[in-house]
């Protein structure tokens, strides 16, 4: 049977999942590939809506495959992973031995795009691979593809970080994918998801402090001088507070039914993190190199300091803002986050480095120096 002008044909293997879906097992030149699924590279719509999924291209990496490809012997066995639209046909072969109760065998039809339209298929995995087979000289060689349909990008999304959770991602992607991603996830990436979500409400919330100065992976680059905050510092406190019986966001937590009040949790970062803003407007929205308040330390020994201020603020309170200005008052006069050295630190602002010992540090140094000023207070 002859294929329609604007239809891939392929001999295919179905193999049929637990959950109903089937898994299509075909082969594509490398000319072909790129025809059928296109690389999602992660980015943002115009109303804020996360678009896209895979990391951004290594270049080092894809020539370092081109040169392999060109070369003498190649063995090219690795499956690219692909994601097809429902418009795509599987027409299983008649007669006996087509199906051995494992897979069917038959041919498989995939719509092609005619110019100017969108490519019918999402690269999940292989991204730098089909970069590279783009490239080759040998246009003919066989592609392994390994191909699912899912016309949902939620779906595709969900399968990109768990074919991608053996090799790590760039830890800002898959933070930014997470909040995206309702289906069941490993544990470990549930509980970054809700740090995750929060962290992009602050981001794109007009009332929030930290709003358009958060760096994700979606960033335009023509934004990110803007975007001062790297978003897994604030992820890692926003998780550290959720996570520890004393930070002032774990009651917000029900252990009993794993439910998570999110408008609670919001309502108070914002109420803590626009007193801080207000506290320190000189040193807020700066870089990093100019700010150590906008730096990895700075932000992490502030959440630290969160934990202890805000578990005597209710953030419901209509004065609840200024009530957390009065405590942070209590601090800001011993702050150094833009010029001179830090008392009893002896280390300029500039020096404290986003590693642990260097947050440790200044995190105790500011929690213990409230506390000696909450009882010279009281006193």
């Amino acid at each position: 049977m002859t294929a329609p002008e604007n239809v891939l044909q392929r001999r295919a293997l179905s193999v049929l999942q637990p959950s109903g879906t089937p898994v299509f097992l075909f082969t594509v030149t490398a000319a072909e590939l790129l025809e059928v699924a296109d690389i999602s590279r992660i980015s943002r719509d115009e109303e804020g809506q996360l678009i896209g999924y895979q990391r951004p291209e290594v270049r080092r990496h894809v020539n370092q495959i081109v040169e392999y490809l060109d070369g003498d012997s190649v063995l090219f066995p690795h499956a690219v992973i692909v994601a097809l639209p429902s418009t795509v046909k599987f027409r299983q072969s008649r007669g006996p031995g087509t199906h051995d109760g494992l897979a069917a065998a038959g041919t498989l039809e995939i719509p092609l795009p005619k110019p100017g339209e969108p490519r019918p298929g999402w690269l999940v995995d292989g991204q730098q691979r089909a970069l590279a087979l783009a490239r080759t000289k040998r246009q003919d060689l066989p592609v392994p593809v390994t191909a699912f349909i899912a016309d949902d990008i939620e779906v595709q999304r969900d399968q990109f970080l768990r074919v991608n959770n053996v090799q790590p991602l760039p830890r800002g992607l898959v933070t930014e994918l997470l909040p995206e991603v309702w289906t069941s996830l490993s544990p470990k990436m549930s509980a970054k998801r809700i740090p995750s979500a929060l962290v992009d409400l602050l981001n794109r919330q007009p009332a929030s402090p930290f709003h358009g100065l958060i760096k994700r992976a979606s960033t335009p680059e023509t934004e990110k001088t803007q975007a001062v905050v790297t978003d897994t510092v604030l992820v890692s406190a926003i998780e550290e507070s959720l996570n520890s019986s004393a930070g002032a966001l774990y009651p917000y937590r029900n252990m009993a039914t794993a439910e998570t009040d999110i408008d609670g949790i919001y309502r108070l970062l914002l109420c803590y993190w626009r007193a801080v803003r207000a506290t320190f407007p000189d040193a807020w929205g700066l870089p990093p190199t100019q700010s150590r308040l906008m730096h990895g330390t700075g932000l992490r020994a502030m959440a630290r300091l969160m934990d202890r201020v805000m578990l005597t603020i209710d953030p419901t309170h209509k004065d609840a803002e200024e009530a957390v200005r009065r405590e942070l008052d209590k601090i800001a006069q011993h702050c150094r986050w833009t010029t001179g050295e830090w008392d009893d630190l002896s280390v300029a602002w500039d020096a404290l480095q986003n590693i642990q010992r260097d947050i440790r540090m200044l995190s105790n140094y500011l929690v213990r120096l409230y506390i000696q000023e909450s009882q010279k207070a009281r006193s």
